[in-house]
């Protein structure tokens, strides 16, 4: 069976696609890492991505937004993509991406959605909106990716309990956790055919 070939997006450290990579060199699941993409220059997921032998690109997309949707859909295609998993890409896919890989990107988010998502909803936003209204429980969701934040369907969700002690760092390293196993648990069973593609 062949391996999945799996494009990643990441602005920053890009934890999660760290740790799907992590589980692929451990063979975890049936899949190969086949490129990154960075929106900056300074991406620690660049260095990381360079490190691990993984081809790794800098796309800018300030002031650029369609060519960069042009470059980001024909470097998919060339380096063969199946899926492409946003590790904290913090830009809106444009429309010629969108529609080329339409129901194979996935992103997770660090909160239960629809109620802790959109537009500035990201990160430790969402852990402090979360500790405000005194939630008991919060989690990560990882749906497919649309043209609006947040918003395509929802594919597989993990909870996290909050205690009364949490702050937003606590809470955001259990979510972390709960996000990065999330995604290698449906990534492997993408691997594997358990779930067929498009989502």
């Amino acid at each position: 069976m062949d391996k999945l070939a799996i494009a990643f997006l990441a602005s920053n450290n890009g934890t999660s696609f760290r740790a799907v990579n992590e589980a692929i060199r451990a063979n975890e699941m049936n899949a190969a890492a086949v490129v990154l993409f960075s929106n900056k220059a300074s991406s620690a997921a660049l260095a990381y991505a360079a490190a691990n032998g993984i081809p790794s690109f800098h796309i800018p997309t300030k002031g650029r937004e369609a060519e960069a949707d042009r470059q980001l859909r024909d470097m998919l295609i060339a380096h063969s993509a199946e899926i492409v998993v946003l590790s904290g890409y913090l830009k809106k896919l444009g429309p010629l991406t969108l529609a080329a890989f339409d129901k194979r990107i996935l992103n997770v988010h660090p909160g239960l959605l629809p109620r802790y998502g959109g537009l500035g909803m990201y990160g430790r936003r969402v852990h402090q909106a979360v500790l405000d209204n005194r939630e008991t429980e919060t989690g990560a969701t990882i749906h497919l990716v649309d043209g609006e934040y947040d918003h395509g369907r929802t594919v597989v969700t993990s909870t996290v309990q909050i205690y009364q002690d949490d702050d937003v760092l606590s809470l955001e390293q259990r979510v972390m956790v709960a996000e990065c196993q999330l995604f290698i648990d449906l990534i492997r069973r993408i691997s594997i055919g358990e779930l067929r593609l498009p989502l």
